[in-house]
C-alpha cells in the first residue's frame, strides 16, 4: 500500500501544472469598450506568463449586475470584472466626484487625473472595500439624446424627462438645471422612448451608437456633461494567491486593457457621431462658452458636491493640466 501511495505521490509532482482558470465578467457584449479591454488583457497575460491562466468571458452581464459581479469578487467567487464608477461609487464614496458634471473638462484632463497621483489614491481604497484595483478604464464622456429638440442653453431642459442612472450626483445635477430626471433599468429605456413614457437619456457615445439609439431618438447634443470611468478590479483572494512575477504581469495586462478600452473611445467618439448622422439625428456640439453657463447653473449643487466630497478634493482635480 505504501509503495501505491508514493506512486501517486512521484506522478501528481511528475504532472504539469494545470492552467488556473479567471472568470471575468462585464456589462456590456464582448463588442464594446469593455470587451476591448477584456480581450487585451487576456492577450497581455498569456504573452508574458503563456498558459498558466485561461479565461473565461462572462459579457453582457452574464454572471449578474455589476454589483453581484463584485460581490462574488469579495467572496473569491470570481476572479476579474471591468465595472463602471456609478456602481463603484457604492464600494468607495470618493469615486462618486468623478461623476460630478463639468467638473472634468476633456479627455485629456479626466485620463492625467486618473492616471497621476488622485487616480492612484482612489484605487488604493479598494483595498479596505475587500476588493483589488488594478487600473482605471473609460467609458467616456455622457451626451444627452432627446426627442424635443436641440439642447443650448438651461431653459432647453425645463420639465425634460429624461432618463439618467441612479446616481444621487447625477439627479441633483438635472433637477437644478430644470429637467425632470427618471431613474430606469437599461432594459426599459428604448420601450420608454418609443412610448414617449420619457424624453430623453444620457450615455456616452458608445453606448449611443451601440444602443442603436438614432432608431428612437431625433436630437444629440454633445455636452460632455460627466466623464464615466471604469476600474479593472481582481478578487484579493486571487490576488492573494499569486506570486510577485504574476502580480506584476497583471499589472502590465491591466495597463494594456486601459490603452486598448480608452482607443476604442476614441475610435467611437469620432466615428459616432458620424453614422448617428446618417441614421437621421440632428447633432450639436456644445463650446466651452455654453458649457460654462451650465456649470454656473450648478452653483447650489456643487456646494453640496463640496460638503459630500471635500472642496479640497475637487480644488485639486480641477488644478490638475
Amino acid at each position: 500500500m505504501k509503495h501505491f501511495h508514493a506512486a501517486m505521490l512521484f506522478a501528481a509532482l511528475a504532472a504539469p501544472a494545470t492552467a488556473q482558470e479567471i472568470k471575468i465578467g462585464y456589462a456590456l457584449a464582448t463588442d464594446s469598450h469593455y470587451g476591448a479591454g477584456a480581450q487585451a488583457f487576456e492577450k497581455s497575460l498569456t504573452e508574458s506568463l503563456g498558459d498558466q491562466f485561461t479565461f473565461r468571458h462572462f459579457p453582457s452581464s452574464g454572471l449578474g449586475g455589476e454589483r453581484e459581479v463584485l460581490e462574488g469578487l469579495q467572496l473569491g467567487t470570481v476572479e476579474m470584472t471591468i465595472a463602471s464608477d456609478g456602481t463603484l461609487a457604492n464600494f468607495v464614496p470618493e469615486v462618486g466626484v468623478l461623476g460630478v458634471p463639468f467638473l472634468l473638462r476633456d479627455k485629456a484632463h479626466a485620463r492625467t487625473v486618473l492616471d497621476g497621483e488622485i487616480g492612484d489614491e482612489m484605487l488604493a481604497k479598494f483595498e479596505t472595500a475587500g476588493l483589488h484595483a488594478l487600473a482605471w478604464g473609460e467609458q467616456g464622456f455622457r451626451h444627452i439624446t432627446s426627442n424635443r429638440g436641440a439642447v443650448e442653453t438651461p431653459a432647453d431642459l425645463a420639465g425634460l424627462k429624461i432618463r439618467t442612472m441612479e446616481n444621487p450626483v447625477h439627479l441633483e445635477a438635472f433637477r437644478a438645471l430644470g429637467a425632470a430626471p427618471t431613474p430606469m433599468a437599461w432594459p426599459e429605456v428604448i420601450g420608454a422612448l418609443e412610448q414617449g413614457a420619457i424624453d430623453g437619456q444620457e450615455n456616452p457615445l458608445s453606448v449611443i451608437v451601440s444602443a442603436k439609439l438614432a432608431e428612437v431618438q431625433d436630437y444629440l447634443t454633445l455636452d460632455g456633461h460627466v466623464y464615466s470611468s471604469t476600474i479593472i478590479l481582481v478578487s484579493p483572494i486571487f490576488w492573494d494567491g499569486l506570486d510577485d512575477a504574476q502580480k506584476a504581469a497583471f499589472e502590465k495586462a491591466a495597463d494594456d486593457a486601459v490603452v486598448a478600452m480608452r482607443a476604442y473611445v476614441d475610435d467611437v467618439d469620432t466615428s459616432g457621431v458620424a453614422a448617428l448622422r446618417e441614421g437621421g439625428m440632428e447633432v450639436n456640439e456644445l463650446s466651452p462658452e455654453q458649457k460654462a453657463v451650465f456649470r454656473d447653473a450648478l452653483a447650489e449643487p456643487y456646494k453640496a458636491y463640496e460638503a459630500q466630497f471635500g472642496k479640497d478634493l475637487m480644488d485639486r482635480i480641477q488644478a490638475v493640466q
